[in-house]
């Protein structure tokens, strides 16, 4: 295992308070700052990196994809549930699933797998243990509950031919491992532990799977991003200047790994803290997919 101490640019300053889901669409990078409901975009090459708005709800914000073939539109996990938002910033709600549960919840991070489905996670807002859920919205739109009994679901990560997700749950220290039917959508047996962190460690947060098949973890509360093998093992840990890194971006045609952070729970916050940051890396991602629905 190498620990990278990296030279990190800042691409935004810090001025969220929990930026999540970054992800590359085309030629963009797309991410949130969840509790403001707010949806940004940077633009490849744009000098300076400065963001555009482009949308801000009034509930929060998990993660976004866009939706095929409809320009402008995106699959959101946000407030209770899963809604389409459309480009003038309306959302058509699809399902509310955290109406249903019997603590105050909301939506966290979410992604669509290369088949074209859309998974996202959920928390307690008080953090209640065993109160999380993983959630699937299929082609046609429903919304199907996948796994239950999860505290903080977060960073659900695709490798390429869409057989192997990854799923943080944050609070445990755990990141699983599933096996998915790329047809169906369901997951072939149970999820297994695919690695187990100790507090000193940090707490899985946002995830990303390389032009390799290794997968790469923001860490919270560690101020450091690890990247695993596929067996499990710890290939590398960079240093993160922040001490809550969220989400994981890899470029895919650029050696280049863009993180977020949170101001959220850091006492004096510099401008690292809340901010997009920017890493020189030895490989490149994938595209991030869309959700190919109903519309």
């Amino acid at each position: 295992m190498t620990s990278t101490a990296a030279s990190a640019a800042v691409l935004v300053d810090g001025g969220y308070e929990l930026a999540e889901g970054g992800r590359w669409f085309d030629d963009r990078y797309v991410y949130v700052d969840i509790l403001s409901g707010r949806l940004f975009e940077l633009r490849d090459g744009a000098r300076p990196a400065t963001p555009r708005q482009l949308a801000v709800l009034d509930v929060p914000l998990g993660a976004v994809a866009p939706v095929g073939d409809t320009p402008g539109t995106w699959i959101a996990a946000a407030g209770t549930g899963i809604a389409l938002l459309t480009p003038d910033g309306a959302l058509e709600w699809l399902d509310r699933p955290e109406d249903r549960t019997p603590v105050p919840s909301r939506m966290n991070d979410g992604v669509a797998d290369p088949a074209g489905r859309f998974w996202a996670g959920s928390m307690a807002y008080d953090g209640t243990h065993g109160a999380g859920s993983l959630y699937r919205t299929d082609h046609h739109g429903t919304v199907v509950r996948v796994l239950d009994g999860l505290t903080i679901a977060n960073g659900p990560a695709f490798t390429a031919d869409g057989t192997t997700m990854y799923l943080a749950d944050t609070a445990a220290g755990t990141i699983l491992r599933c096996r998915v039917d790329p047809d169906s959508g369901d997951l072939s047996g149970g999820p297994e532990t695919f690695a187990r962190l100790s507090e000193a460690d940090g707490s899985p947060d946002g995830m990303t799977v390389d032009a390799e098949n290794c997968l790469w973890v923001a860490m919270w509360g560690a101020g450091a991003v690890r990247r695993y093998h596929p067996d499990g093992r710890l290939l590398q840990t960079l240093t993160v200047p922040a001490p809550h890194p969220t989400s994981v971006c890899l470029h895919p045609d650029d050696n280049r790994l863009l993180v977020t952070t949170a101001r959220y729970g850091v006492p004096n916050p510099t401008v690292t803290s809340g901010a997009v940051l920017s890493f020189p890396v030895s490989v490149r991602g994938t595209p991030a997919c869309s959700w190919r629905g109903r519309r």
